[in-house]
């Protein structure tokens, strides 16, 4: 048996394959990027994706997509055979790669780009080979689909071993204008949960064996679904009730940030949304758990008056005392943005030896990457103004920022490396034990999607249309 090196979820199976990344940013704490970050980024291998159309709104019309994009990050598997990759791309097609090759080993079409990344489960009941490992992977609603549509199949269980479908779900119309998925769900004991864009969370029995057939195509069962948002949000929003989110757990609750400007607990002993934590922006980044058992929240320009940046908040005491502090970035028009943080915090928790520091850094439409101390206040700063631009907040402590252009990517840090990855390209850094920041490599490579590491090579796809595997090249 092959054991996870995934903290928090130790799995094994009789086909000895190891997850070693099953889910955006690891889960459930979503802190986690993988083993061994590369000294350089030089090209190994690249593969290309391909290119996708999509329709963007009926104003908007169809695009043509290339490579991949947000969240967009590669599952990381490894079986008796080698390391493999599972990585949604803009051709419409969820592929198997072979990680040490490039190869692809089979691929699944979508009816529509797949921008986020799926989850990967060990199946602790199979009724055989073809559902003992699967993939549950969202893409967007259809090119043939819109959102009046009786059935868009937008979320899907898809079979590792073969890339067969397994089940597939009709998400359903709601106040929001989207049916898309892009979040990645998770799993406790054996329930799928999910945040889709009709701003639902859905709980979900994975089981294909559980699936029946319902409205002509085979549908898994719906034990129950939760709206994320408020009818006063339908009126502020105009339909952006969107959830991008993925799920996280602290305890024995689940938290999920909502477009709608939420960010909500679910109790896992209720089986209800229980907290609610009220912001006003559109949310798009995950929460992350802290080993301090507190949650970082991205805030982007949007629906508020003041700025957008990150928030800690303690989700543990009531919502209007919640937040520990607030590091605001500036205000930037770029693409249909306006400023703040779209992509997800990274933490060094998991990486960090005792000596060091607990750090958090994140990359804003400003441009800039911020790396702080996000247990430590700064105490020479003076409050600042929260998104609401009225109530005053304690600032963290900043270690080092940096230019590298507009990004809504996740920044992977580790005990000693930084990986910032943005649309001016891909940035390595160093840092050292008094947090002194050296830029190592910049390959000019624009990236909308978070990467993944294992043994000294940086897996991450492009939107140039490649998935590229950097590191050291053997001459």
């Amino acid at each position: 048996y092959f054991f996870s090196l995934q903290p928090d979820t130790v799995k094994t199976t009789p086909l000895r394959i190891e997850l070693i990344q099953p889910s955006f940013l690891g889960m459930p704490r979503r802190n986690f990027y993988g083993f061994d970050p590369p000294d350089t980024l030089e090209i190994i291998w690249k593969v290309y994706l391909g290119k996708g159309t999509t329709n963007l709104s009926s104003k908007q019309g169809e695009r043509t997509w290339y490579g991949c994009g947000w969240t967009g990050q590669p599952l990381l598997i490894r079986e008796d055979s080698g390391l493999f990759l599972i990585q949604g791309a803009y051709d419409h097609n969820l592929k198997k790669i072979n990680a040490e090759t490039g190869e692809i080993v089979w691929e699944y079409s979508f009816d529509d780009v797949i921008k986020g990344t799926g989850t990967l489960w060990i199946n602790p009941d199979p009724q055989g080979d073809e559902d003992s490992v699967i993939i549950f992977q969202g893409s967007r609603l259809g090119n043939e689909n819109h959102l009046y549509s009786h059935i868009v199949p937008s979320f899907r269980a898809i079979s590792y071993s073969s890339g067969e479908e397994l089940w597939r779900m009709n998400v359903k119309q709601t106040e929001s204008y989207s049916r898309d998925v892009d979040g990645s769900g998770i799993i406790v004991d054996d329930t799928l949960y999910i945040g889709l864009e009709n701003g639902l969370l859905a709980v979900i029995n994975p089981h294909p064996s559980a699936a029946y057939l319902a409205q002509g195509i085979l549908q898994p069962e719906i034990i129950a679904e939760f709206k994320l948002y408020s009818l006063e949000d339908v009126y502020k929003h105009a339909g952006n009730l969107v959830t991008e989110s993925s799920i996280s757990r602290l305890g024995n609750h689940l938290y999920i940030a909502s477009g709608s400007g939420h960010v909500y607990g679910y109790s896992l002993t209720d089986d209800t949304l229980d907290w609610d934590f009220y912001i006003g922006s559109d949310i798009d980044g995950s929460p992350v758990v802290t080993e301090d058992s507190c949650l970082l929240i991205s805030v982007e320009k949007q629906y508020i008056n003041g700025p957008g940046g990150i928030l800690k908040i303690n989700p543990q005491v009531d919502p209007e005392s919640c937040v520990v502090w607030f590091f605001p970035v500036g205000d930037y028009q770029y693409a249909d943005w306006q400023g703040g943080v779209i992509g997800t915090c990274g933490i060094n928790d998991y990486y960090r030896s005792n000596s060091q520091p607990y750090l958090a850094c994140f990359m804003g439409i400003d441009g800039y990457i911020y790396v702080v101390k996000h247990q430590i206040i700064d105490s020479l700063s003076p409050p600042q103004l929260g998104p609401d631009n009225r109530t005053l907040y304690p600032l963290p402590e900043l270690v080092y920022k940096y230019k590298i252009g507009p990004s809504i990517s996740t920044p992977l840090i580790f005990e000693h490396k930084l990986i910032a990855a943005g649309y001016q390209g891909i940035y390595l850094f160093s840092y050292d034990h008094d947090l002194v920041f050296s830029l190592i490599h910049h390959l000019p490579i624009p990236c909308e999607a978070t990467g993944v590491v294992f043994n000294n090579r940086l897996f991450i796809g492009s939107r140039d249309g490649y998935l590229y595997c950097l590191g050291k090249r053997v001459r």
